[in-house]
Order: C-alpha cells, then sequence, then structure tokens
C-alpha cells in the first residue's frame, strides 16, 4: 500500500551562539503541584526528585543532556512564539529544522524543551535550570497576553497560545490535509505538556494559568463540533495527529477540576480504531505509528476519570497489537513512520524503522497501563525498549547546539545511526527520554507496604512517607550483581523484585549474605516479606546467557542478545551475514559454545566479527539482524550429510533438537536425536535413509564439553 512521505528530512545542524539566560524571579516551588494518583491504580510511581541516578551509562546519557538543557539560548526557542505575537524577537533565530519562521508545526520544539527543563530541575534542583524554565514561561505568558489583545488575527479565544495564527486550526475544520497544514494539535499538546510538566515538576503556578486557559480555548473549539466532523479530522494523516491532547486535558481536568477540560479530553476520541481495539480487531496496518500510539495513553486516563472500560480494553490490546506482533528487537516498531502488517518484521528490515518518538511512547503506555494492573511484561517490555532503543538514541559525544538524538533507528543490514534532530519530533522527545530514566525504576503499591524493584539500574530511592533510603549499586546494563542496600529506615515492608523474561540462567537473592529459599520464575516478581532494618542488604545475580530471538515472519532471521542487552555485528556489509552456530555446540547447548567473548565487557566475536552492544552510541555500521544458515545436519565434526530440513513453523531439525539442551550424557543426546529424526521422518521430512544417517552421525560425535 502506498503511502505519503514521511516527515522527516535532511537537517543542517546550525552552530547555537552562546547567550545568556534573564533571570526571572523565582517563584516559591510548590512541590505537591501533581494531584494524587486516581483509585484506580494499583502501583504508584515515585517523583523524579526522589529517585536519583548512580553512576554509570545512563547517567553519562543524561550528563550530555543536561549540558545541552543548560546551554541552549532560552531566546532562540522562544523567537516563532514572540514573532507570532508581534514582539521583539531579541534578535534570536529560530531553532531550525521544523521549528522555523515559516514552518508549519513551530512552537512544539518550545513544548519539548520546557519538559526538557522541568524534569532536569526535578532532577538536579539546579537554580538556573528553574531560573530558565521560569523565564520561559513567563515569555510565553507574555505572548499570549499579546495575542489575546492585539494579536493578527485576534484568537477566538484568550487562552490561545501557539507560535503561529490560529489559521492552521482553521482549516483542519475543513478537512485541510498535510502538507498544506501539519499537526495543529499535535503542536499545541507539547506545549501544553510542558507547562504542564513546568507546574508538576518545578512548581511553575503561572504555567498552570496559562495551560488552564489553553484548555478553555481547545474547548472552544472543539466542543461545538459535531462528533462526525471530529472523527474525520482525526482521521487525517498528518493533520489529524493530534499526539496526546486527550492525556494532557484529563491531566489538567485532574489539576482544575473543570468539566470543560474532561469534555475536551473526549473530543479526541478516535472512534473508528477505539471501537476496534476495544473488540480486540487490529487495523493497525498502513496507519502512521506515532500519530495513533499517544491515543491510547490518554485512553488509559480517561478510564480514570470516567470508569468506562473501552477505554482501558482498547489500550490494553493495542500494546499487544504492537509489543507482540510488530516489534523490532531493540524494542522499537514501525517502518518509514508506518505500521506495516502484523508479524511483518524480517519482511520489512531497513535504514527507516523504529522511529523514536513511538518508543517514547510506547514506554509512557506500558508505565500508565502498570500502574492499573502490575503486570511484569509490561516492565519487560520497558526494560527493552528503554535499554535497547532509548539508551541507543543519544549520541556518545557531547554537543551544546543539538540534542545529538537519533530518529529512524534502522534494523536491516549495514545501515547507520544517524544523530541530531533539532527541532524534529524525535528531536523533541529526545531531549526528554535521556533526562527521566529514573522515573520506572521503582514504584510502590497503593497502600504503601510494597515496593516494586523494576529496573536494576543504579540509583538511590528516598521514600519520605515510609522514612526509607534505599540505595541499589549495579554496573546495568553490563552484567553483574546488583545490591540494594537499607540505608535509612526500615519496617515491615514486601519487596518485589522483578525476574526478567530472559534471566532464564538463573536468579538468586540473598539477604545480608544468606541465600534465599525463594522461587524465582522468569517473567514474574519475586516477594521478600520482613521487617527491614537499616543496614540490610538484597544481593541479586542474574547471570546473562547468549540467546536469539527469531523474526515472527522468518525464523531464519535473527537476532542475538546477552542477557537484556542487543548485540549487533559491526560490518559495512549491505546484505545480510550469515552465521552458524550448532556445528560448535557441545552437550550443553549453549551460544557461548560458538560465540567468544573479545575481551571487553558485553563485546565478544564470532564469524570473524565483532559484537557490541548496542547502546553504544556511535556512527559505525551495524546488523542488528543475521541470517541463520544451517543447511545440515551436523554434530560438531560429525557430518551427517542429510538437509536440515523445516517443519510448516519454520523451525529446523536442529532447532527443535537443541531447543531441547543441555543434555546430561552423549547416551541422552543420541536418544533425543533418534526420537526426533523418528518424528521427521513419519513426518515425510527425511527418508529412512536420510533418518539412519543422521542418527549415525549422532551416535559418531563427540559433544563433550571442550572448555
Amino acid at each position: 500500500m502506498s503511502q505519503p512521505p514521511t516527515r522527516r528530512r535532511v537537517l543542517g545542524i546550525a552552530a547555537a551562539t552562546a547567550a545568556g539566560v534573564p533571570l526571572a524571579q523565582m517563584a516559591t516551588p510548590s512541590y505537591a503541584a501533581a494531584p494524587a494518583p486516581p483509585p484506580t491504580w494499583a502501583v504508584h510511581s515515585f517523583p523524579l526528585d526522589q529517585v536519583t541516578l548512580g553512576d554509570g551509562v545512563f547517567r553519562r546519557k543524561r550528563d550530555l543532556m543536561l549540558d545541552y538543557a543548560r546551554s541552549y539560548p532560552a531566546d532562540r526557542i522562544l523567537a516563532v512564539f514572540r514573532a507570532n505575537a508581534g514582539l521583539d524577537t531579541r534578535g534570536a533565530r529560530p531553532p531550525g529544522g521544523w521549528e522555523t519562521s515559516d514552518g508549519n508545526l513551530r512552537g512544539h520544539y518550545g513544548g519539548h524543551f520546557l519538559t526538557l527543563l522541568a524534569q532536569a530541575y526535578a532532577d538536579t534542583r539546579e537554580a538556573a535550570l528553574k531560573a530558565k524554565l521560569d523565564y520561559l514561561v513567563a515569555a510565553l505568558g507574555e505572548c499570549r497576553q499579546a495575542l489575546a489583545e492585539h494579536g493578527e488575527p485576534r484568537p477566538s479565544h484568550p487562552g490561545y497560545l501557539a507560535a503561529y495564527p490560529e489559521t492552521q486550526f482553521i482549516l483542519l475544520e475543513s478537512y485541510t490535509t498535510y502538507p498544506t497544514i501539519w499537526a495543529p494539535y499535535y503542536t499545541c499538546h507539547k506545549i501544553m505538556r510542558g507547562l504542564l510538566d513546568a507546574h508538576t515538576l518545578a512548581g511553575n503556578a503561572e504555567a498552570l494559568r496559562i495551560v488552564s486557559g489553553m484548555g478553555d480555548w481547545v474547548h472552544s473549539r472543539l466542543g461545538r463540533l459535531p462528533k462526525a466532523q471530529l472523527e474525520r479530522m482525526w482521521s487525517i494523516y498528518i493533520a489529524g495527529e493530534y499526539g496526546g491532547m486527550n492525556e494532557v486535558m484529563a491531566d489538567l481536568y485532574a489539576l482544575t477540576g473543570r468539566q470543560e477540560h474532561l469534555a475536551a479530553a473526549r473530543c479526541f476520541d478516535n472512534t473508528a480504531l477505539l471501537e476496534a481495539c476495544a473488540d480486540d480487531r487490529d487495523i493497525l496496518e498502513g496507519r502512521h505509528a506515532n500519530q495513533h500510539i499517544p491515543q491510547f495513553t490518554g485512553y488509559v486516563r480517561l478510564f480514570d476519570h470516567t470508569g468506562e472500560d473501552t477505554y482501558s480494553a482498547a489500550a490494553r490490546n493495542f500494546w499487544g497489537m504492537v509489543t507482540g506482533t510488530r516489534m523490532y528487537s531493540l524494542g522499537g516498531t514501525g517502518q518509514g513512520e508506518m505500521f506495516r502488517a502484523r508479524g511483518a518484521v524480517a519482511a520489512t528490515l531497513d535504514a527507516n524503522n523504529a522511529e523514536t518518538c513511538a518508543t517514547y511512547n510506547m514506554l509512557k503506555l506500558s508505565r500508565q497501563l502498570f500502574f492499573r494492573a502490575p503486570d511484569p511484561g509490561y516492565m519487560d517490555y520497558y526494560e527493552r525498549g528503554l535499554t535497547n532503543h532509548i539508551l541507543a538514541s543519544r549520541r556518545d559525544a557531547p554537543s551544546t547546539s543539538s540534542p545529538e538524538v537519533t530518529y529512524f533507528v534502522g534494523m536491516g543490514p549495514g545501515v547507520v545511526r544517524e544523530y541530531g534532530n533539532t527541532g524534529t519530533c524525535c528531536g523533541g522527545t529526545g531531549m526528554e527520554n535521556h533526562t527521566k530514566y529514573q522515573d520506572s525504576v521503582y514504584f510502590r503499591s497503593a497502600a504503601g507496604d510494597a515496593l516494586y524493584v523494576n529496573l536494576y539500574l543504579a540509583s538511590t530511592l528516598r521514600w519520605p512517607e515510609r522514612g526509607l533510603v534505599i540505595e541499589q549499586t549495579s554496573d546495568f546494563p553490563a552484567e553483574g550483581v546488583r545490591t540494594l542496600t537499607f540505608r535509612e529506615g526500615g519496617g515491615r515492608l514486601d519487596l518485589k523484585l522483578r525476574v526478567p523474561s530472559w534471566a532464564t540462567g538463573g536468579f538468586t537473592v540473598a539477604v545480608n549474605g544468606v541465600r534465599q529459599r525463594v522461587t524465582a520464575t522468569p517473567g514474574t516478581y519475586l516477594t521478600l516479606s520482613r521487617n527491614w532494618a537499616r543496614g540490610d542488604r538484597v544481593s541479586v545475580t542474574a547471570p546473562y546467557r547468549l540467546r536469539i530471538e527469531r523474526a515472527l515472519d522468518d525464523p531464519g532471521v535473527q537476532s542475538l542478545f546477552h542477557g537484556p542487552v542487543l548485540l549487533v555485528a559491526r560490518s559495512d556489509a549491505a546484505q545480510f551475514r550469515a552465521f552458524s552456530f550448532y556445528k560448535d555446540f557441545t552437550l550443553r547447548g549453549d551460544l557461548a559454545d560458538a560465540i567468544r567473548p573479545e575481551g571487553r565487557p558485553l563485546h565478544f566475536t564470532t564469524h570473524g566479527l565483532t559484537l557490541a552492544p548496542f547502546h553504544i552510541a556511535d556512527g559505525a555500521r551495524y546488523h542488528a539482524y543475521f541470517r541463520r544458515a544451517e543447511p545440515v545436519v551436523v554434530f560438531g565434526t560429525s557430518d551427517s550429510g542429510v538437509p536440515n530440513r523445516a517443519r510448516g513453523d519454520g523451525l529446523t531439525f536442529l532447532d527443535v533438537l537443541w531447543a531441547q539442551a543441555p543434555f546430561v550424557s552423549s547416551g541422552t543426546f543420541v536418544a533425543a536425536v533418534r526420537a526426533l529424526a523418528g518424528t521427521w521422518l513419519a513426518e515425510g521430512r527425511f527418508t529412512s535413509a536420510e533418518r539412519d544417517r543422521v542418527v549415525a552421525a549422532a551416535v559418531s560425535a563427540d559433544l563433550r564439553s571442550r572448555s
């Protein structure tokens, strides 16, 4: 199916000029600005300032973005707003990219920048970041007032704030298409979200006044429109993209209690897709991925306020449609910004996969779903996407003029990551991604009697309501022991430790050096219930194992992981590299027999190539997938000469055999070969002679461990 062109284009990154930020009068912070979680939540998060990142790669990537937040001139962010309001731009140039003086998406980047500063301040409590944020909010207030008093044309409501006239919104109501207009409500959402974050994360009261007025304006425009007109608007490619408008309006309603804000949130119901997903009917193929993902986070928030099950069912089912059938190994989705057919993974690998914005929004959706139903599957996905896409999306190099983040992340052979993205959608979400790594490391139960340890990142949790300070030491994403130490406080608490789905090599827990007799099942939470005391130490060990993941539509196209870490082969080749592993297997049936450590953490070698962790973000060409080549049934040096034929699901004889490993002895191995060869004979995939040759090869093979 032919699709319209994507919005991505090559961006020239202009060098930013150094500029000081005038200091605004700092308002007294209101750290209780965020509303209480709704009663529908079984699990609550901790504020960003209560979880501090420890040393490691996550903190280093965060620090790169903090330097950008500190250095980028506020007046450049404000230039497009001031120009639209008829105010002096103070000689500042717009950021560039899509954020230009005539760009149809201008203003969106400023919204993301507000969130960047709000998150950065909530994390660090740096006064300069707060001053910069307050300066931006005050200037946006001046722009809003100027528009209301003498805008040309005058906005329809005094709450209107944007970096362009109201024309785009008016044109959308007559179904004008992209690129005549670009996603006006998407841009509105980014500005509103940034202002709301400035209030809830940094206590800026003026930000709430401005965003509340914007909410009033949204209701004044949409509340009068027929439902059929709204639904047609939201079905338009790009022009009808509204980001998370339903989410931000629901969040605003939670703060203001104004029914108009809740009614406006419901104006964004994209009914045809909403109802299909509620009925678990997958109609995603051919739809713009990031146009629709944030809608479902909004539906979850609407469920909180309305109790309507359609909203929650649609969000749950949609999440499964994406993560279950359209997910690449790094956790991203989409080809050229579009959802493709169910299961189309190998068939869609190229340079334009996995728009980074889409993973940003899938992580938000996963988090919101977990609050209501703490299924560890949501956190398994969260870990995958955070570790292998988001962490990998920030170049490992400093820049104060560009966020240096990815747009698409190619999954095809021999592709390379491209960084920069000043002014684009992924540049905007990228600024946010790297200043909130700690937001899902720990959650607490609604009753406050349980602590969920979701991610094993070096960090310190401060839980003042319980008088607890818990420090986690960890080298994650590298392998190693994770230790949680109760630095302050204690008391009765259920400590819920996530046992990752990849932890098939064991998961052991010790308390104060004493190993606990507990059952740890991959893909669950393990609970330690006790009366904790200051100084108690919990040590968690989950050895990494090498493993492969097969593409749903072609099991011969595979990715390699070491525990949770995606490994990519460094190679310039433009075609899939062919890897063969089974010939090197011993009775243990472990990929470690065929893939050797290189000498650096998380680095390996195979077939003459270096395998590196994908989160190392440089300019090297890589292969995230390879073609598995196991043409003949071979056991070590014993070659049967028989083709390694596949059954209907694409799994070959050797795939099925080695899935039964480890084998305790050569006799057990031969028995397994004999049984499976008999099955292949009965189902017509081996002749009698071929079966005999396969069994004979197994008998003559010596697969005892060579290590």
